[in-house]
C-alpha cells in the first residue's frame, strides 16, 4: 500500500518539527495560487473562477498519491495555452460548451497518466532531450506572454497562438491602446519583478492583485476603461461527471497527449530538481505519472481543467520550508476558504494585473543561458533547440512539441545508428591503447588493426560496423595480419549483429587475417555461447586487454622459441594462464 499511496510514508511518522514549514509553505503558496489560479484560468479561455476549482481536489490528490513532497501542483501557463489552442479550434472560449471541454480533457489528462503509471511507462519522458524541451518552453513562454497583450493594451486582438498574428494585431491596433490599462499592467511587472528581486519569499503577485483592486475600487477607474474580472461565483465546485462522448474525445484525444506528456516532463523535472536538495525520499517517475493522473481525473469530477506541477511555486514552496505533501493540503484549504467567503473581493481585480502575474511568470522560462551553453559546447543540440524554439513561433504549440519529439527521436536513431568507433594505438612505454584521432603520439603497427566499437551492436548500426572495419583494413593495406575487435563498450547484441559477425569473421579467415576479441562483457559472452558464435572465435582468442592480445599474437607469430624443455614449459604456463583469465 505504501508503494502506491506514498503519504502513508510520511504521514505516519510525522514530526511535529515540520509543522512550522508545512504550515509557513502551504499558506504562501496558496496565496501565490489564487492570483496565478484565476490568470491562467483567464489564460485558458475559462472564467476566472475555474483557477480556484483546479488548486483545491489536484492538490489534495497529488499529496496522497505522488512521490514529491515539494512539488506544487496546480494550474500553470504552458497548460493553459495548450487548453486554450487545443479546446479553442472546438468551441468559443468562455463558453459552456469550452468548459465542458476542458473539463473533459482533464479527466482524459488524467487517465491517459494514470494507465502510463500503471503500466509503468515513466521512460517515455526518456524520449524528449532537453534541448528540445528547452527550445520548446522558451517559445512557449514567449507566444504566452505575447498573448496577454490584448490585456495589458486593453485592446481588442484575436485569439492566435502565433507569435507574428499576435504582434501584427497589436501594431495594427496601436491607436486603440488604453494609456490607463497600459500603465497599471506595466506597474504590476515592475512591481511583481521588483518584489521578486528583493526577497522572493514576498508574495508579489498577492501584493499587485490586492494593490491593484484597492486602487481600482477607489479610484473608480474602470470608468476610465480598465476591465475587471467582476462577479466570480462563490462557494465549492460540486460533483459531476464530465459529459462524454465519441465525437469530443476523438478531437480532444491529440491535445490530451500532448498535455500529459508535457505536463509530466515539467513535472518531474522540477520534482527531481528540488528532490536533489533533501536526501529523505526518492522520485519514483511511475508513481508521479499515478499522482498526476489522479490529480487531474479525480479534479475533473470537480469542475477542475487539467493541471500539473508549476516551477516558480515549486521552488517557492521549497524556499518557504515544506517538507511533506501537508503543505499541499493547506494550500487547497486556503483556496477552499477563498471560495467560500473571499470571492466577492475580486470584483473590481483589473485584467491587466491579471495579464502582468502571467507575463512575468512566464518570461522567466525563456532560457539565454542554455542556448549560449549549447553553441559553446554542442551545436547539434543548439540546432535541435533552435529548430524546436522557431517550430514553436511559427507553426504552434502543437506542432513545435510534435517537431520536438520527432527530432528526438531521429537523434537516439542516428547517434545509434552511427555510434562512434575509434582505431586504437599504443602509448609508448605503457600497456595503455587509446584513439589514434585522440592521441597522436600513439604507436600504430602496420600489421595489427585494434577497433574499439563504443555502442550496442544490433540491427540499427551492423551495416555501419562493417563499412567501418573495412574502411579501417583498407587503409592497413596488404600489411594487415591481426584485427583486434576491443567490445568493452559493446553493453549486447542482437541476432542480426551475430549474423553480420559471422559473416565478417568468415571474410576474415578467407583473407589470412586473424581476429581477436577483448574486454568482452559477460551477457555479450552468454550470446555469444548461446548462439554459436564462439565456436567461430574460439575461446583461444578472446582477452580481457588489447595489451594481453598483441603479446600473445607477438608470442605465436613474431618470436617463436625453439621447442626446447624451458619453451614448452613457457607455453603450457602461457595457455594455462589464458583458461583462467576469466575466473
Amino acid at each position: 500500500m505504501k508503494r502506491f499511496l506514498p503519504i502513508l510514508v510520511w504521514l505516519p511518522n510525522y514530526q511535529s518539527s515540520n509543522i512550522r514549514g508545512d504550515l509557513s509553505a502551504g499558506l504562501t503558496v496558496g496565496v501565490m495560487l489564487i492570483p496565478q489560479g484565476m490568470a491562467y484560468s483567464m489564460l485558458a479561455g475559462l472564467p476566472p473562477i475555474y483557477g480556484l476549482y483546479a488548486s483545491t481536489v489536484p492538490l489534495i490528490l497529488y499529496a496522497i498519491f505522488g512521490t514529491s513532497r515539494q512539488l506544487a501542483v496546480g494550474p500553470v501557463a504552458m497548460v493553459a495555452l495548450l487548453i486554450a489552442t487545443g479546446v479553442g479550434q472546438l468551441a468559443e472560449p468562455g463558453s459552456a460548451q469550452f468548459v465542458s471541454l476542458a473539463i473533459l480533457l482533464a479527466l482524459l489528462v488524467g487517465s491517459i497518466q494514470l494507465l502510463m503509471g500503471l503500466f509503468r511507462l515513466g521512460f517515455m519522458v526518456n524520449f524528449l532531450s532537453h534541448p528540445v524541451i528547452s527550445g520548446f518552453t522558451s517559445a512557449a513562454a514567449l507566444i504566452i506572454g505575447l498573448s496577454q497583450l490584448k490585456h495589458l493594451l486593453g485592446i481588442d486582438l484575436p485569439r492566435s497562438s502565433y507569435v507574428f498574428e499576435i504582434i501584427i494585431g497589436a501594431f495594427k491596433n496601436i491607436e486603440l491602446i488604453n494609456l490607463p490599462t497600459l500603465a497599471t499592467g506595466l506597474i504590476g511587472i515592475v512591481v511583481i519583478t521588483w518584489l521578486k528581486r528583493l526577497n522572493r519569499s514576498i508574495p508579489g503577485p498577492l501584493v499587485v492583485v490586492a494593490v491593484g483592486i484597492g486602487v481600482v475600487y477607489w479610484l473608480n477607474l474602470h470608468l476610465l476603461g480598465i476591465k475587471i474580472v467582476q462577479e466570480v461565483p462563490q462557494g465549492l465546485p460540486v460533483f459531476s461527471i464530465p459529459t462524454i462522448d465519441y465525437g469530443s474525445v476523438s478531437s480532444l484525444l491529440p491535445i490530451a497527449l500532448t498535455i500529459a506528456l508535457v505536463g509530466f516532463m515539467e513535472s518531474i523535472a522540477v520534482a527531481k530538481s528540488i528532490q536533489s536538495k533533501h536526501k529523505d525520499y526518492q522520485i519514483d517517475a511511475n508513481q508521479e505519472l499515478i499522482g498526476l493522473g489522479m490529480a487531474n481525473l479525480v479534479g475533473s469530477l470537480f469542475k477542475s481543467f487539467p493541471t500539473v506541477g508549476g516551477f516558480s511555486r515549486t521552488a517557492v514552496n521549497d524556499q518557504a520550508g515544506a517538507k511533506t505533501g501537508l503543505a499541499s493540503i493547506i494550500s487547497a484549504a486556503l483556496i477552499i476558504l477563498t471560495l467560500l467567503f473571499l470571492t466577492p473581493l475580486f470584483y473590481y481585480l483589473p485584467m491587466a494585473i491579471l495579464a502582468s502575474v502571467i507575463m512575468v511568470a512566464v518570461f522567466g522560462l525563456i532560457d539565454f543561458k542554455e542556448a549560449k551553453q549549447l553553441w559553446k559546447t554542442d551545436r547539434t543540440d543548439f540546432y535541435m533547440l533552435l529548430t524546436t524554439f522557431l517550430t514553436t513561433l511559427g507553426l504552434g504549440i502543437e506542432q513545435g512539441i510534435m517537431v520536438g519529439v520527432v527530432l528526438s527521436l531521429a537523434m537516439v536513431i542516428y547517434r545509434s545508428t552511427y555510434p562512434h568507433i575509434a582505431s586504437l594505438g599504443k602509448i609508448p612505454n605503457t600497456s595503455y591503447y587509446r584513439n589514434v584521432e585522440r592521441f597522436p603520439q600513439v604507436e600504430q603497427r602496420s600489421d595489427i588493426l585494434v577497433m574499439r566499437f563504443d555502442a550496442p551492436l544490433f540491427f540499427a548500426n551492423t551495416n555501419f560496423f562493417k563499412d567501418k572495419l573495412t574502411q579501417l583494413m583498407q587503409q592497413k593495406g596488404h600489411h594487415l595480419k591481426l584485427v583486434i575487435l576491443n567490445a568493452e563498450a559493446i553493453s549486447t547484441m542482437d541476432s542480426s549483429a551475430i549474423h553480420m559477425l559471422v559473416d565478417c569473421f568468415n571474410e576474415l579467415k578467407e583473407a589470412g587475417i586473424t581476429i581477436y576479441l577483448t574486454g568482452v562483457i559477460g551477457p555479450v559472452r552468454d550470446i555469444m555461447y548461446k548462439s554459436g558464435l564462439i565456436n567461430l572465435i574460439e575461446e583461444a582468442n578472446m582477452f580481457m586487454h588489447v595489451h594481453d592480445a598483441v603479446a600473445y599474437y607477438d608470442s605465436d607469430h613474431r618470436q617463436q622459441p625453439p621447442l626446447n624443455q624451458h619453451a614448452v614449459q613457457t607455453n603450457v604456463e602461457h595457455h594455462s594462464a589464458k583458461r583462467n583469465r576469466w575466473d
